[in-house]
């Protein structure tokens, strides 16, 4: 049983990791929880019946606590992180890791050297249509990859002293909060890495210092190509948040999987290659459900990580994998910015 304390009681923490993960996990324990905010602290430490607190300290420094989850804004993830790994806590950071490459390549050096394991918080790859679609294309059943797309928008508008909507604080706008989540989640469930990037970030619709608008062109090291679009000016229930992945034997076509729900639906359409169909006729409907167990993507997260601490292994979700994904996001960025496409190395 790993015990853990909460750094930062917002939205994530407070509605999904807490209740979701820490409390149903079978491995893990609530043990405290701190935010600068007293209100927040309090109200989620009294909710959960455990300890809270303004001060950092006050977690790092208990003995009854062997992992944290860091759930604050980005720019205050670097020296958590390293604050906790100077305490020997071991460290789950929500997405994105820090706010720049840099900053992370810092972060995994000092977890390295104080023998201390850090994770990222793509809990997106546990749902278990996501694992079962990764399952199907390693065992050939959608033939080869040559296209997938992944999308989450949302509408944000302006709030003043929104981190999100501030690069400085939060790194980006939808691009990196919510774009990060569909790019690495192609890159798993295909089991392969991107190397060629196309982006436009804009601002649209919303005036804030941020990117409302992001939609990023990729080429995956497999010769698959993919699109990733994730913005901030779309009204909630307008964005299905699809997952598409088409094979030179089917396709795959998921709505509601990919965001902060364990729930959702997937299709697949299997059939053999044939030749060519001047009429190009398709049917509409059809297609085979998938079915597949249902599990809380917040308790696997949670789970999988404590047992990479109980068992002294490297978490599913590391903070490499979270460097390598800023990586990207920063070509995207780079990419915008020139205007021209990105091509990325692991060795960069």
């Amino acid at each position: 049983m790993v015990n853990w304390g909460v750094i930062g009681c917002g939205g994530i923490a407070h509605r999904r990791t807490i209740p979701e993960g820490i409390a149903k996990a079978k491995n893990a324990r609530l043990v405290a929880v701190m935010d600068i905010d007293e209100g927040k602290a309090r109200e989620v430490g009294e909710k959960f019946g455990v300890e809270y607190s303004t001060d950092i300290k006050d977690i790092l420094n208990s003995d009854r606590i062997q992992a944290v989850y860091i759930a604050t804004p980005v720019y205050l993830h670097k020296d958590q992180i390293v604050q906790s790994a100077l305490a020997g806590k071991h460290i789950l950071c929500e997405k994105p890791l820090t706010l720049n490459s840099k900053e992370a390549e810092y972060a995994i050096e000092v977890c390295k050297r104080h023998k201390v394991k850090l994770g990222v918080g793509y809990m997106m790859r546990f749902h278990s249509l996501h694992q079962k679609a990764k399952e199907m294309i390693k065992n050939g059943e959608l033939g080869d990859i040559v296209f997938a797309r992944a999308q989450l928008s949302c509408w944000y508008p302006p709030i003043p002293g929104a981190w999100r909507q501030d690069p400085k604080l939060g790194g980006g706008g939808a691009l990196i909060d919510m774009g990060s989540h569909c790019l690495d989640l192609l890159e798993y469930i295909l089991d392969t890495e991107i190397e060629t990037v196309s982006c436009f970030a804009d601002s649209v619709i919303h005036n804030y210092k941020s990117e409302d608008s992001s939609v990023v062109m990729v080429r995956f090291k497999n010769k698959a190509h993919g699109i990733v679009d994730s913005y901030f000016n779309i009204p909630d229930n307008s964005s299905k948040n699809r997952l598409e992945i088409y094979g030179t034997k089917g396709s795959l076509l998921a709505e509601g999987t990919i965001g902060q729900s364990s729930d959702g639906e997937m299709i697949a359409f299997l059939e053999a290659p044939k030749g060519y169909d001047a009429s190009q006729i398709r049917e509409i409907r059809g297609g085979i459900k998938i079915d597949v167990p249902f599990v809380n993507i917040y308790q696997a997260e949670i789970e999988a990580f404590s047992s990479a601490i109980e068992e002294d292994k490297e978490p599913p979700v590391s903070g490499e994998i979270g460097l390598w994904s800023l990586k990207v996001i920063e070509a995207c960025y780079e990419s915008s910015r020139s205007k021209s496409q990105i091509t990325l190395e692991r060795g960069e």
